[in-house]
């Protein structure tokens, strides 16, 4: 081959030098860019992304390292990626293989926890319609929490000390580190399935947020929103807030103040129950002397004192309405009396019988075969020749029979 000819390589070759001299040049590199074309794929890896304003870089980030996360990813955040760059000789590209992540501006954690709660806040878990009330007096505490931390010690002393009257359980879990999420989570579970178990507690004592972090995790928070227990949840020292806490039903600053919480004070329900005491015996005293003088006003009562006299004086009363009622009765008849015989002599005056007696007489005419069907007669032409008249006078009946009927002539009326 002559000195002046290039030298000729496959793709394949080309493609092998270029990775050999960019994974070569590049084993770990940090890149700040912001996110775009952001896909999740089945299989659970990461394909994404890097811009700025004048280029971009493909990323992906495997599954592994996607499921350690602690933010979700989203398109247009800024993040500082960290990874070798790897060429893929197949199609002759080339990409970040992104094994860290953090946010630009905001820690990891502190995005991851901010992300947490607005979607659980839009799922309204912590709304307080759904927050039970800590029961007064428990009958049996779960304490979900490490059965060796300082935490626990002050819990149990606090309970022990203000009310002897509770059972307590210790449900044991990981607080922090690979998994406790998961632990605490079904801790939650096995306590609310204990029998007579109707308070539980939550927590841990304080530490970073790293070490708080198992406490933000959804597992935790949905085991605490499901559970049907009311449930107390004390993580940190009084500045820290976790999920845990807005999820809980009720958010204690601390452990202690988690246990002050859960029972009352022995000693205080004993003052108020001397209270009661006290102001129950002054209420009994008072309202027997009210019976008392009651019954002193009731005895001196005429009525008691002298009860015959009451009975005589309803004597004189009912003979007193007995005299009434025997004049006004009397009364009223002679009124009726009176009223009877006006009425009789009115009758009687225009008795039919009484105009007889005065030269009058009363006419019927036989209208069938039978003799005893008659009519009244009141007009002439009732009547015709032959027809048998039954005449009533004031003391007796006289039958005739009619020979000629004549009319009476009316008079004319002029004008």
């Amino acid at each position: 081959m002559s000195a002046l000819e290039p030298e000729i390589h496959s793709v394949t070759d080309t493609t092998r030098q270029i990775k050999n001299l960019v994974e070569g040049n590049f084993p770990y590199t940090w890149v700040i860019g912001e996110i775009s074309n952001c896909t999740i794929a089945g299989s659970g890896h990461v394909y994404l992304t890097l811009k700025d304003d004048a280029a971009q870089l493909r990323a992906v980030i495997w599954k592994r390292t996607a499921s350690r996360l602690k933010f979700q990813i989203e398109d247009g955040m800024e993040v500082v990626a960290a990874g070798p760059i790897e060429v893929y000789q197949a199609r002759g590209t080339y990409q970040l293989n992104i094994e860290q992540l953090l946010p630009q501006g905001v820690g990891a954690l502190e995005l991851a926890f901010r992300q947490m709660q607005e979607k659980l806040a839009a799922e309204g878990l912590f709304d307080a319609e759904y927050k039970r009330p800590i029961p007064q007096f428990p009958r049996k505490i779960a304490l979900v929490t490490s059965p060796t931390s300082a935490a626990v010690r002050d819990m149990l002393q606090v309970i022990t000390r203000r009310w002897n009257a509770v059972d307590l359980v210790i449900v044991p879990v990981a607080v922090q580190g690979e998994g406790a999420a998961e632990q605490i989570a079904a801790g939650i579970k096995v306590a609310e399935r204990l029998p007579q178990v109707d308070t539980i507690i939550t927590g841990r004592g304080g530490g970073s947020l790293e070490d708080l972090w198992a406490f933000n995790e959804e597992v935790v928070a949905r085991a605490i929103f499901e559970c049907q227990i009311p449930i107390i949840s004390a993580v940190g020292h009084e500045i820290d807030i976790s999920i845990a806490d807005l999820v809980a039903d009720r958010r204690a600053l601390t452990p202690s103040e988690a246990a002050e919480l859960a029972v009352p004070l022995q000693s205080d329900i004993s003052a108020t129950l001397t209270h009661w005491k006290n102001q129950l015996v002054t209420n009994l005293k008072q309202r027997a002397r009210q019976v008392r003088f009651q019954l002193d006003a009731l005895a001196d009562r005429p009525a008691l004192t002298r009860p015959l006299d009451m009975i005589h004086h309803r004597a004189t009363q009912l003979d007193e309405l007995d005299r009434r009622l025997k004049r006004s009765t009397q009364e009223l008849i002679s009124r009726f009396q009176s009223q009877t015989t006006q009425l009789s002599s009115a009758l009687d005056a225009l008795s039919p019988l009484k105009v007889l007696s005065r030269g009058y007489s009363i006419s019927r005419v036989e209208t069938g075969k039978e003799s005893e069907t008659t009519a009244l007669i009141k007009s002439i032409e009732q009547i015709k020749p032959g027809d048998t008249l039954q005449t009533q006078v004031s003391d007796g009946t006289i039958t005739s029979q009619v020979q000629a009927v004549a009319k009476e002539p009316q008079s004319e009326t002029t004008n």
